[in-house]
């Protein structure tokens, strides 16, 4: 029965290169997917691309792409990524020329773009907004981008047009693993529910790379997982059958196991009976993992019910401004001291009238992660440090700004003791989601290929 082994080379935009390069060199691989994108960044993207058009794609691809390019060539492995983020073209060009610099020739380039709709936003203004149920019109006027989460048809078609690597935008996170299985196997909702239903579920526990192999689960003591100092990423082998086998490569740190899996299967799901993906509504209510040797995993019983009819859109806006402030205080009475020091400031924002939409100050150390739900619970004695940590988010800057400034002023304005003081302003883009139909999107590839090896 035919196999495919694909692997995965990072599970968000600043992930780690080592365990990626480890799984091309010694994971027999077919494919590697590097999956980049969070909900913001191809909104980050955008706005670095007003800035520079030959940018707005993955900070990191100029340095992953040093390291792996001659490796995906020696061993022959084709990858798949989300990294053009706003500007896939670019990604490719850049791709390209990073391929010839380092001799590879004949390397085939393919960039799937269609998912970014921002200048078709106009049409849309009075769809509805998912996580608020406002119109879209209200934010018209700080928009900045909108990209489709889209299937896996491009990559489909450019792998189909013996593609050796696939850059594309705002594609759904499993896509990057459905376009190869559906290229190889020939899967399809009709006549394979079945097959397609494990196609996601792949996807799925690939798209966090280190995650499914330990990373988020372990707990010492409680879950060990040995050598995360050195944890290795996952790769599946996927038979024709459907079924797979989740592991990694021999030697790396981690662990794979039942619970691992069981762990990322319910990550991020809204609904385990009906996840909803542009390729197809996944259903992993009856999955089951069975132990099938040591950091081996196989994985069956995943099936889909048909697909969604809408495809979901990011759209990014500015939001506001985040205003923050550090100050530490330590010795006895550390958290009578922040608490004065917190109390202080609020007297201060209504005393000099700055405009926050949202404050909040935290003790970090003693109840910055669960306010007083456990710190009240917990006999954890009186802290000999403590650090205060104020933010606000304000519509201005200016604003955001002002109440910045007044946490440095603590420094000589008491109570005793400050130090460390830092402030800062960022300014913060958001995302919200509306659905278009799905004939609305269509995609587009290009190819370039690699031109002579250097003499």
């Amino acid at each position: 029965m035919k196999t495919i082994r694909i692997g995965s080379g990072a599970g968000y935009a600043g992930d780690r290169i080592e365990p990626a390069m480890e799984l091309i060199e010694k994971g027999n691989l077919d494919y590697i997917i590097f999956e980049c994108l969070a909900e913001r960044t191809v909104a980050i993207g955008q706005q670095d691309k007003e800035k520079d058009s030959e940018k707005g794609y993955n900070q990191l691809l100029e340095y992953r792409m040093k390291k792996i390019l001659p490796l995906l060539f020696h061993n022959h492995v084709k990858m798949i990524t989300n990294m053009g983020a706003a500007n896939p073209k670019a990604a490719a060009r850049q791709t390209k020329k990073i391929a010839e610099e380092l001799g590879i020739a004949g390397l085939k380039i393919a960039c799937v773009t269609g998912d970014d709709i921002t200048d078709e936003l106009e049409q849309y203004m009075d769809n509805t907004i998912l996580e608020n149920g406002k119109k879209l019109e209200e934010l018209r006027d700080s928009l900045i981008s909108a990209n489709v989460y889209m299937g896996s048809e491009g990559i489909q078609e450019a792998l189909a047009g013996q593609a050796d690597i696939v850059i594309t935008g705002r594609v759904s996170d499993p896509a990057l693993s459905i376009g190869p299985l559906v290229h190889e196997f020939g899967w399809s909702l009709e006549n394979n529910p079945e097959q397609m239903g494990q196609a996601v579920l792949v996807g799925h526990l690939l798209e966090c790379a280190g995650q499914v192999t330990g990373g988020y689960y372990a707990d010492p003591g409680i879950k060990d997982v040995p050598d995360l100092y050195k944890l290795g990423f996952p790769l599946i082998e996927v038979s024709e059958d459907g079924s797979f086998i989740v592991t990694k490569v021999e030697g790396s740190g981690g662990l794979v196991s039942v619970d691992t899996c069981k762990e990322q299967t319910i990550y991020e799901i809204h609904n385990p009976k009906a996840y909803l993906t542009p390729d197809a509504t996944a259903d992993f209510s009856n999955v089951v993992f069975t132990q099938a040797g040591e950091n081996r995993v196989l994985a069956r019983n995943a099936t889909t019910h048909g697909r969604p009819e809408t495809l979901k859109v990011s759209v990014g806006y500015k939001d506001c401004f985040i205003g923050e402030g550090e100050i530490s205080y330590g010795g006895e009475t550390a958290l009578e001291r922040a608490r004065m020091a917190a109390d202080i400031i609020e007297k201060r924002i209504e005393l000099t009238g700055i405009r926050l939409e949202e404050y909040r100050a935290d003790f970090i150390g003693y109840n910055s992660l669960y306010g007083d739900l456990l710190t009240s619970k917990m006999n954890t004695g009186t802290p000999t440090e403590v650090r205060l940590h104020i933010s606000g988010r304000a519509i201005e800057r200016s604003q955001a700004e002002l109440l910045a400034n007044e946490v440095e002023a603590l420094y000589t304005n008491g109570p005793a003791g400050g130090g460390g003081a830092e402030k800062r302003v960022k300014e913060i883009v958001s995302i919200c989601s509306i659905f278009v139909p799905r004939e609305a999107v269509q995609y587009q590839i290009e190819y370039l290929e690699t031109g002579n090896r250097k003499k």
